[in-house]
């Protein structure tokens, strides 16, 4: 499980170039709206769920990922790949 505050998570997707919202999701198999959610839409009818869980506070609060792919391929595009997300303790 990764954390990252809500806000940051926001900043990454709207640096992110037009079209990539689909292209991450044709990659993954996801419908746009899942990916979207997981960017903190507010569709969640029409995606999936994504695995983030947000909580209140500061910047926007904390997002906790069950996993971190879309993510991960959001930080490709935008060409880093050195990001560091915070990881909070393993499931075991």
């Amino acid at each position: 499980m990764k954390t990252i505050t809500f806000n940051e998570l926001r900043r990454i997707k709207d640096r992110l170039p037009d079209g990539s919202i689909r292209q991450i999701a044709a990659e993954l198999n996801l419908s746009e709206d899942t990916v979207r959610n997981y960017f903190g839409g507010l569709n969640r009818s029409a995606g999936s769920k994504c695995g983030i869980h947000i909580e209140p506070g500061p910047d926007g609060g904390i997002v906790m990922l069950d996993d971190s792919t879309i993510l991960d391929k959001a930080l490709i595009i935008l060409g880093e790949t050195n990001y560091r997300v915070a990881s909070v303790a393993e499931d075991v």
